[in-house]
């Protein structure tokens, strides 16, 4: 009877409890030497791991860079394996598109690996001022998946732009303003024409203003200009052409910004404007309810200052 209890018992916790691994971490070729991840569109989960957001390498002659590194110390070590599966080449950079965990959680597997850490100049202000509290709260809703987690700043930022020189390919590091946060940074990889835009590109996932709106709108402008032939975004589908995976979110970010505009123009306050600004745009975008509301007040607070 006793082993007929513990059996059943342990079989109820192989169901319940997450594995420390991840199950699988695929990697996909878009490009001759270019690799990217794609990510789940859902919030971060004990479940899925911080797996979210899309991620890539860029694998030159002599090294290889890696391109955001998961929301998880157990994603960027299922990335790190999956990396060593494809090549033996040492992994000289890893690079921050931005602050968010879901892109920098997993950066310590790469840097145990004796990675050099790279981001915008900001990214050390951005983690001082958020990263005690984004590793509390997300230890609080991931549980045991954030296990081994940590921060760690990084050893080389940019300022404006820098050029990485992997052997046989280059790789040129732009830094942004303030949009969807104020230390976004996007790669491109010049001999392929593959850019990664990190969530400065929202695909089927709503965007996120966690900077500038009016800013966001601006930069989007200004990316389209970027030479390139297709893209990884942030979130959304593992790649897509250039610039035409810009439209769908300046369209979201100009309705949006319409729509706030006409609301502090009739004198309505922010929480009413928060739950009807953009609305219209609601089937299109996924997590929808999640952070639109987010978007609308952080706008509000930024347009609402504008003058006549």
């Amino acid at each position: 009877m006793r082993r007929l209890v513990l059996a059943i018992f342990m079989s109820i916790l192989s169901v319940t409890a997450p594995s420390r691994a991840m199950e699988s971490f695929s990697l996909e070729e878009i490009a001759p030497g270019v690799l990217a991840h794609a990510g789940r569109i859902a919030m971060m989960t004990r479940e899925n791991k911080g797996d979210i957001a899309n991620l890539g390498a860029v694998i030159g002659d002599d090294a290889v860079a890696v391109v955001d590194a998961g929301g998880s110390l157990l994603e960027g070590e299922a990335f790190l394996a999956a990396l060593r599966e494809r090549t033996s080449k040492p992994i000289r950079y890893v690079i921050a598109t931005h602050a968010h965990p879901d892109h920098i959680f997993g950066v310590s597997a790469f840097v145990a690996a004796g990675a050099v850490f790279v981001a915008h100049k900001n990214l050390p202000r951005a983690l001082a001022a958020r990263g005690e509290h984004y590793l509390s709260s997300f230890r609080e809703a991931m549980g045991d998946a954030l296990t081994g987690t940590t921060l760690v700043s990084p050893t080389l930022t940019v300022e404006k732009e820098t050029t990485l020189d992997l052997g046989g390919r280059k790789i040129l590091l732009q830094t942004w303003p303030r949009s969807h946060s104020d230390c976004d940074l996007t790669v491109l990889d010049e001999k392929t024409g593959t850019l990664f835009a990190g969530d400065l590109l929202f695909m089927g996932h709503v965007p996120v203003v966690d900077g500038s709106l009016l800013g966001f709108l601006a930069v989007a402008d200004d990316l389209a200009k970027i030479p390139a032939i297709r893209v990884v975004p942030g979130h959304g589908p593992l790649v897509a052409p250039w610039p035409q995976a810009l439209d769908d979110e300046r369209g979201y970010l100009q309705r949006l910004t319409a729509d706030l505009r006409a609301a502090i123009k009739k004198g309505e306050g922010v929480a009413q404007t928060a739950k009807q600004a953009g609305e219209s745009q609601r089937t299109k975008w996924s997590l929808f309810d999640d952070y639109n509301g987010r978007n609308a007040t952080a706008g509000f607070a930024e347009l609402e200052w504008e003058g006549p």
